[in-house]
């Protein structure tokens, strides 16, 4: 079975490690990560979920922060504060810093983005095909208005450094017009059994994703069954403030408002967890299968009885 997966950080770096566990050796996983989130900082590039998915499935994630590494260290990061460089709300430790060093000294030698993932992953061993969504570059901005007036910031300082806590007006992937999906990444959808959506944030890591062209169309156009997983627990996100994009771009923070929100043109099937049931039946009515499973992600075994949900779905609305 081929497997493709649309994937944000930390949420679906978890669920993916869950379906790594329910499938079989001989499946094939390919992973497109959203590089929405990336930039630029201290001359290098950082490419925060598509590490978060390397290390989380390398096994080299902090697992209690869900991203950077395990048993870091943070010289560089204090040897930048006492030169005054920041940002110092961006906190890169020694371990990880090493990563963004062999990427941008890669890029700069003139290599694809592509090309440096997978050679990023020749260490880690992800058990996945890992593909970017574009070579090209493309970054999440957020339009707020503050007590500096309306003005635009990257994703990274709106979700790290401000904690989301003022208003998103709007979401803007600059770059992602005129960007061209990644090398393999149109091959892939078409060639898939099953497309899934893991329970990532619907705005600006699936949605960034289906921003760049071409990406979407080929979802949509895709023979294989496309399963959802919602990342919207009871009214509010299961970690992040997937809430405050949402209304960004005026969708209700509820399981069922996000499954049609994707549409029946574009997902054939979603998965609530129990406690929405009660969506189930509206989201049908919208010309999507639902199902009503436990969808948090307590332990792997957990996620991997997620991911044979979605896959047993997929055999249900299989086209």
């Amino acid at each position: 079975m081929r497997i493709v997966a649309l994937a944000g950080g930390i949420g679906g770096a978890r669920f993916l490690r869950g379906l790594r566990a329910a499938v079989g050796p001989q499946d094939e996983i390919t992973v497109i990560g959203n590089t929405g989130d990336d930039i630029h900082l201290y001359g290098l590039k950082i490419c925060p979920d598509l590490d978060t998915l390397m290390y989380t499935l390398g096994g080299g994630i902090h697992e209690e922060q869900g991203w950077g590494r395990t048993d870091e260290t943070w010289s560089i990061k204090a040897e930048m504060k006492e030169y005054g460089v920041g940002p110092e709300w961006f906190g890169l430790g020694d371990r990880d810093f090493a990563t963004h060093l062999v990427r941008s000294q890669m890029l700069t030698a003139g290599y694809s983005l592509s090309q440096v993932t997978e050679a990023l992953c020749v260490r880690w061993k992800p058990g996945v095909r890992l593909l970017p969504m574009s070579d090209d570059r493309v970054e999440t901005h957020v339009r707020i208005t503050d007590e500096q007036g309306t003005r635009a910031v990257h994703f990274q300082e709106y979700w790290v450094r401000l904690h989301a806590a003022v208003d998103a007006e709007a979401i803007v992937a600059v770059g992602a017009d005129t960007a061209k999906p990644a090398p393999g990444v149109l091959e892939a959808l078409a060639e898939a059994d099953v497309i899934l959506l893991p329970p990532s944030n619907p705005v600006v890591s699936i949605g960034t994703i289906l921003a760049v062209p071409g990406i979407r169309e080929a979802v949509a156009a895709a023979p294989a069954p496309v399963v959802g997983l919602s990342p919207i627990i009871g009214g509010a996100p299961v970690r992040g403030m997937a809430d405050k994009v949402l209304a960004a771009v005026g969708v209700e923070a509820t399981a069922e408002a996000v499954a049609l929100d994707y549409g029946s043109e574009l997902i054939d099937g979603w998965l609530v967890d129990t406690a929405d049931e009660a969506s189930v039946a509206a989201v049908e009515a919208g010309g999507i299968a639902c199902r009503a499973v436990p969808l948090l992600m307590t332990d792997v075994e957990a996620t991997a009885e997620m991911a044979r949900a979605a896959l047993a779905l997929a055999e249900q609305v299989r086209k």
